[in-house]
């Protein structure tokens, strides 16, 4: 298995990100050197997908504080504190976002009695840790969720969820893979994925590079696919997943969910334990970005509906836990009771 591409790298003193809004058309790689640029970019979606949005941040923070002239480490951490809450704007629904600048904010407390110019190098350490984490998380995630597949499977997925995503593999797509490495001579349904179409220009150029056979289908099509039989299981990725296990993820994939479960059709959620949110009880508190309605009302930059016409565009929406099979995670597969056994993965 070889990606012959990246979505963000670190090169010398930048950033450089592969601008997922040009795929599958074209593949331009944007040198990014200040923390502004970042947030343009999350914000674009020019880098998208939970993991790969932590990765982002964490080496945008570094770009906000590495020319800051503070005189003590007082009036640096106001600053610090400042760049994260900036970040943390610029997509609020993903969790590893600010996941990987809390962790990076923690690291600098540790480190607070150092010099300021070393703690700038650990901040960029840590970001650096964080994305070569996430890779080997990734491969980890598609060995384990591979596990779940039996050979001949017609498995259906929604948004993008692959390398593009992530570090590298991705976490859905990173199943996929894998289970394609192991031979289970697999094919995959993919979504479009309205409004933005992740599914349909992203999922599908990633899948094409793996060479794994693959048909693309409108959102509206899986209901009917369930019904014929014609799919043996759906695995999707995930924004945030509260400790009752309630899923954030691309808007649709409730409705996947529900009707996974009134087919009998096992419903994976793969994700890394960064993406798990503790502090979060239940759906119902995870908040649910909302994006331009031209996004709804336009393809590309064609009008698609009559002018001035309303459109209401969450990006997200929230599986309950009871429409979930399973989790499938670096760590292994979480089976329910989910509150209890998710918990159980931050003890071990």
């Amino acid at each position: 298995m070889q990606q012959n591409y990246q979505s963000i790298t670190w090169q010398d003193d930048h950033l450089v990100i592969l601008d997922q809004t040009q795929l599958p058309l074209r593949e331009i790689y944007s040198d990014v050197n200040t923390i502004g640029q970042v947030w343009d970019a999350i914000k674009k979606l020019k880098v998208r997908g939970a993991p790969a949005i932590g990765i982002a941040g964490a080496y945008g923070l570094y770009l906000g504080v590495r020319d800051l002239e503070s005189k003590n480490f007082t009036s640096f951490n106001v600053e610090l504190n400042r760049w994260i809450e900036y970040l943390k704007s610029s997509r609020p629904t993903a969790v590893n976002l600010s996941w990987a600048l809390e962790r990076i904010n923690q690291t600098v407390y540790a480190n607070k009695d150092k010099d300021l110019e070393e703690i700038k190098e650990i901040i960029l350490k840590t970001a650096k840790t964080i994305h070569d984490e996430d890779k080997r998380v990734c491969k980890k995630i598609g060995e384990n969720g591979a596990e779940l597949v039996e050979k001949g499977w017609n498995i259906l997925t929604h948004c993008n969820t692959g390398g593009l995503a992530t570090g590298a593999y991705g976490t859905a797509l990173s199943v996929i893979l894998h289970a394609d490495d192991d031979d289970k001579d697999i094919h995959v349904w993919v979504d479009e994925t309205r409004p933005l179409l992740q599914g349909a220009r992203l999922t599908a150029w990633e899948l094409k590079q793996a060479e794994i056979p693959f048909h693309m289908i409108t959102d509206s099509m899986a209901g009917s696919l369930m019904k014929q039989g014609k799919v043996d299981m759906v695995v999707v990725g995930a924004d945030r997943v509260t400790a009752n296990g309630d899923t954030a993820n691309k808007i649709g994939t409730y409705s996947l969910a529900v009707l996974a479960k009134e087919n009998e059709i096992p419903f994976y959620v793969a994700l890394p334990l960064s993406t798990f949110d503790l502090e979060t009880d239940t759906g119902d508190e995870i908040e649910i970005e909302e994006r331009e309605p031209e996004e709804v009302t336009h393809l590309a930059k064609t009008p698609i509906t009559p002018k001035k016409t309303d459109a209401y565009n969450p990006a997200f929406d929230v599986t309950p836990n009871k429409y979930i099979t399973g989790f499938i995670t670096e760590k292994g597969i979480v089976e329910p009771d989910f509150k209890k056994n998710i918990k159980k993965l931050f003890e071990k």
